[in-house]
């Protein structure tokens, strides 16, 4: 075969001159990112909606308290399901299994019944949990170790997340606020439903990638790891056994609120575990234990960070509901498109930051330095929100332009502090704990979706300006402080820059 038409083929079995089998996985991601923020877009606004209008009718307390409890949940089930997938079932199978969870979970949305609506919650979050670390993953596995591409290849992956999101909120928010809410919660599973289809035709170009789990050093490792997967798929089924009869019998009222005091409990004791054992570990040399103690001040600012900014699905979807007029040239739009903005504004200023920060070359500001920036724009974002209902405290509607501004602010520290984030864990962990700090990063994502709902609780609790102040001055002064601890976290950083 001639050489020219040798290398036209190829580059048609390649996906912008990469691997063929990232167009399956970017379609992938962006199917389960229209599914979830397409659900995520309804679900506080579904919870608090009246009885007589289709919604559950609950108090924003109880809301923002189930709305905190499942969004933490998503990021924590990774750390398992990322697990499971290592040395069980191989990647490959393990997002098919979590896109079908999706699936199911999105579908009990669609139906009327109130116990099905917690059972889809749980599903759902069972299901991201498998899916969303795993296929990520598998987008690494596409490339060789030396590949050039590799960074390009999840700045494409990652266009495939942030076009999920933009387009999620227009169809599925449209469908359940202008249609029925149950619809829109359908559209969102037809959407995971999509992805899977596509997943397991595409899946021929996937090559080897995710195929098998990680071979373990002998026989009897394996079955110990099995031994403590069983253990704990029954202790757990043994507990939410016991809970449901004690429960029925009146011994134990569970409510949301206690579920979510539980997950709270929960998440402190695993952080403050993990770096326990981290600092009182033997082994570890004088620069390892630095830089563990520079892990901590940057996992804190991002917890903060996250309980500002997850709260786009809550207090900020609240207000667009309540208090924003939504009238554009005589139509009036759903409350829920307001939430595409922030993947509008990534797909526009990624690219953006990205020349920026090549372009300072050596000026360009540390990893704690870029931290307490983002932590200043989200406290920024609040701050504006604070004035725009302060116009609204007397029951008038505020142009939707006082929310344009606030996702702005927030995306800004989005790309300030998210990436950056993920880049200074991979090279602050010890080698030995690499991947299991990782997964001890995303708690920090855990924690600020979990304290953002419980502040969205605080909704109806306090005057808008004065509940959106508080959350500014404490974004603000965390900034502050961090910005007073950058040098000393750059010293314990090393020479890792």
């Amino acid at each position: 075969m001639p050489e020219a038409k040798r290398s036209s083929l190829e580059q048609q079995r390649e996906f912008f001159g990469h691997p063929r089998g990232l167009a399956t996985l970017f379609l992938t991601e962006l199917w389960e990112r229209f599914s979830y923020y397409g659900m995520r877009a309804l679900l506080i606004l579904y919870m608090t909606a009246a009885t007589a209008r289709g919604g559950l009718g609950f108090d924003v307390s109880k809301a923002g308290a189930l709305y905190g409890l499942y969004t933490a949940m998503v990021y924590l089930l990774s750390l398992p399901g990322g697990w499971i997938a290592d040395r069980f079932l191989g990647q490959r199978r393990a997002v098919l299994y979590g896109g079908v969870l999706i699936a199911l979970g999105n579908s009990c949305l669609a139906m009327p019944p109130l116990a099905l609506f917690y059972v889809g919650l749980t599903i759902s979050a069972l299901g991201t949990g498998l899916l969303k670390p795993n296929v990520s993953v598998m987008v690494g596995q596409l490339y060789s170790a030396g590949d050039r591409r590799r960074d390009a290849g999840f700045s494409i992956f990652y266009m495939g997340i942030n076009l999920g999101a933009f387009l999620a909120p227009l169809v599925c928010g449209y469908a359940g606020q202008r249609v029925n809410w149950h619809l829109g919660f359908a559209v969102a599973a037809a959407g995971m439903v999509l992805g899977l289809v596509q997943y397991v035709l595409g899946g021929k170009h996937l090559g080897a990638a995710g195929l098998r789990p990680a071979i373990l050093p002998d026989a009897a490792a394996a079955d110990r790891q099995r031994t403590w997967l069983r253990r704990g798929l029954w202790g757990t089924a043994g507990l939410v056994a016991a809970l449901v009869v004690l429960d029925a019998g009146g011994v134990v009222e569970i409510t949301v609120q206690r579920l979510s005091n539980a997950l709270g409990v929960m998440l402190l004791v695993a952080v403050a575990a993990f770096f326990v054992w981290a600092f009182a570990g033997r082994g570890w040399t004088p620069q390892e234990k630095k830089r563990l103690a520079a892990v901590v001040v940057l996992f804190t600012a991002s917890a903060l960070f996250w309980c500002m900014f997850e709260q786009a699905g809550s207090t900020l979807n609240l207000f667009a509901e309540r208090s924003t007029d939504k009238r554009v040239v005589g139509f009036e739009f759903p409350a829920s498109w307001l939430q595409s903005l922030n993947a509008l504004f990534i797909i526009a200023l990624a690219p953006v930051f990205a020349w920026l920060w090549l372009r300072l070359g050596e000026r360009e500001p540390s990893s704690p330095a870029k931290f307490s920036f983002g932590l200043l724009s989200a406290g920024l974002g609040f701050a504006v929100l604070a004035l725009g209902a302060s116009r609204a405290a007397d029951g008038s509607l505020v142009s939707p332009l006082w929310l344009v501004v606030v996702y702005f602010l927030h995306t800004v520290g989005e790309l300030c502090l998210s990436p950056v984030g993920l880049s200074a864990m991979t090279k602050l962990a010890p080698a030995r704990i690499s991947s299991l700090l990782m997964g001890v990063w995303f708690l920090s994502l855990s924690a600020g979706n979990y304290l953002g709902g419980r502040i969205a609780s605080m909704y109806e609790a306090l005057p808008l300006p004065t509940l959106f102040g508080l959350i500014a001055a404490f974004g603000i002064g965390a900034a502050g402080v961090l910005a007073l601890l950058v040098g000393p976290t750059k010293r314990l950083m090393g020479d890792v820059k």
